[in-house]
Order: C-alpha cells, then sequence, then structure tokens
C-alpha cells in the first residue's frame, strides 16, 4: 500500500454550542482537506497533508494534531501569518462558515513551494475545498494536478460565503470543470451541487460532470445517503445507515476519508457494484461521524466503524 497527498487547508473551527445555558464556542482544529487527512489515517492509510499553516500557537498545535493522527507533514509549510479562524454556527441543514484571517494563512502555499517528489510518488492525490478561491494555492494545486502519476480526487467543498457575487461562482464553475476532468473521482455534496448548478437534479450534476470526464462522481445527501455515478455505470441511490447524529461536522470529509482509504488498500474498483460497496461504507464512517460532536476529533478507525455497523 502506498499513500496519498492531500493538498488544501488547515484551521481552527470555533462552534457554536451552548453551555450551562450559554452560548459559547468550543475551538476544534479542522479545515476539510485537513479533516480529509486525518480520516484516511484513522482507516489504516497512509498520508501526507500539503498546505500552508500559520506562524502562531495555533498552527503549533495543529502540527501537533496531525503528528498524534499519524498524518505527515512533510509539505506542509510555515507562513507569517495567523491561523485562519472559521466560526461555525447551525441555522438549518448546512453549517454556516464565516472566515477570519488577514492574510489567510492557509491560502498562502505556492507552486514553488510543492514537494515535487512527495507529490510525484503518491498513489492518491487529493485536491480541492476553500484554497482553490486562493490565487496561490490554485496554482499549487494545478502544479500538483499536473505532477501526479496515481489516482487524482476532487471535492469542491464550496463555501457560499467566500464568494463574492456572480462573478466568483462563475469562475469557481470553472475550476470545478477543470479540475473534475482530470479526477478518477469527484465528491461534492448535494448544497454543493445545488450552489454550482441550480435547480439540477443530483443524478444530472453527476451525469455532467462525468461528460467532463471525471471517472465516478459521488454525490453526498446527508441523512438520504448518496448518489454515486460510476465508470461504466448509471447513477444509483445508496442509503444511508440509521444513526443518532448529533453534529455533521465532517461528515462529508470523512465519506472523502473512506473512499481514499480503500483507493489505497484495493486500488479503483473493478465496476459498478464495487463502487456500491464502497460508498455503502463510507455512509458509515460518515454515520459514526455524525454521532460525536467536532469534526476531525471524530474520525473513527475501522475496527470502530465494523462494531458500530456490526449487523
Amino acid at each position: 500500500m502506498g499513500y496519498a497527498v492531500v493538498l488544501g487547508e488547515a484551521l481552527v473551527d470555533l462552534l457554536d454550542v451552548e453551555c450551562e445555558g450559554r452560548p459559547v464556542f468550543r475551538q476544534e482544529i479542522g479545515g476539510g482537506p485537513l479533516n480529509v487527512a486525518v480520516g484516511v489515517s484513522r482507516l489504516g492509510g497512509s498520508v501526507q497533508f500539503v498546505g500552508s499553516l500559520g506562524d502562531d500557537v495555533l498552527a503549533g498545535r495543529i502540527r501537533a494534531f496531525l503528528d498524534d493522527a499519524g498524518v505527515g507533514t512533510a509539505g506542509a509549510v510555515t507562513v507569517a501569518a495567523p491561523t485562519t479562524l472559521a466560526v461555525t454556527t447551525h441555522a438549518g441543514a448546512e453549517p454556516d462558515f464565516r472566515f477570519y484571517g488577514e492574510p489567510p494563512s492557509h491560502g498562502l502555499l505556492t507552486a514553488d513551494d510543492l514537494d515535487v517528489a512527495l507529490v510525484e510518488g503518491a498513489d492518491v492525490l487529493y485536491c480541492g475545498s476553500i484554497v482553490l478561491l486562493c490565487p496561490p494555492v490554485l496554482a499549487a494545486a494545478r502544479r500538483a494536478w499536473a505532477l501526479g502519476a496515481g489516482l487524482r480526487v476532487f471535492d469542491p467543498n464550496v463555501r457560499p460565503r467566500l464568494l463574492d457575487g456572480p462573478a466568483a461562482l462563475d469562475r469557481l464553475r470553472e475550476v470545478v470543470a477543470e479540475f473534475a476532468a482530470g479526477a478518477h473521482l469527484v465528491k461534492l455534496s448535494a448544497a454543493d451541487a445545488e450552489l454550482l448548478y441550480p435547480r439540477e437534479p443530483v443524478e444530472g450534476v453527476a451525469a455532467y460532470l462525468r461528460e467532463l470526464g471525471a471517472g465516478t462522481v459521488v454525490v453526498t445527501l446527508g441523512a438520504h445517503g448518496a448518489v454515486v455515478a460510476p465508470a461504466g455505470g448509471d447513477p444509483v441511490r445508496v442509503p444511508a445507515p440509521k444513526v443518532r447524529a448529533v453534529d455533521a461536522t465532517g461528515a462529508g470529509d470523512s465519506v472523502m476519508a473512506a473512499l481514499i482509504a480503500d483507493l489505497l488498500v484495493d486500488g479503483e474498483p473493478a465496476g459498478p457494484p464495487d463502487w456500491h460497496q464502497r460508498v455503502a461504507f463510507a455512509l458509515r464512517v460518515a454515520g459514526l461521524v455524525c454521532e460525536s460532536p467536532g469534526g476531525a476529533v471524530s474520525m473513527p478507525t475501522r475496527a470502530e466503524v465494523l462494531r458500530r455497523f456490526a449487523d
């Protein structure tokens, strides 16, 4: 088994919770790609995180957290900026994120910062999330995409608060199309699909991304499971397990983590039924994540998933 490279952001989430009847913010280490990297490691995969980290105490905590989680940081660079804070509140089904930090520590990785040998040697390369809105990191991701000799996976992980009007959304659609065209696997949420392609059914979105060149597309639907459109097969809905959900933070990231971990172990599935089974397992991982508060800290091991859903 080789290793995965996860290129993206690491930051600190401030989660809106209640303590003794008062609203408070609980600090958690997060960022979609960081969650993915931790999830891959917890599920038994070897993984390296590539991104820019600040030069403050919070960045030190992020590095220590990644080390403790078994995630390599050889490709992470330190930049002269405070660690980005993501204030997360819930007013509906999807969490609302507001980002603080200028310049944003997560958006300062450049193409020249890439460890070329590390990227070239990866069996799986992940790119995506909010860093693709930052020109330096977008250039780094494009270089990594060109260097990667293994399987390429992509997740737009859209954050509407960071899109400054219709022109920004149009630019993001162009970036999504660019990366999807060269991806072996694209994973996005139903909320991503609705923002990028309004009023288009998720099966239609999956088919469109396949037409662009994506090998397999998975669209997560929260408690309703996921749609998987595998290479050589029609879109199929895979149900989610019944769980006692308390916090959906990191659930979508855990789906991607599970799919990457299985790609590392078994390579690309031989056909649609194998994809269906892998997505079903990934949804169990996400279900277990939803039963615990937090994002990266709730990523389970493979043994924990098998115990929870033994029946």
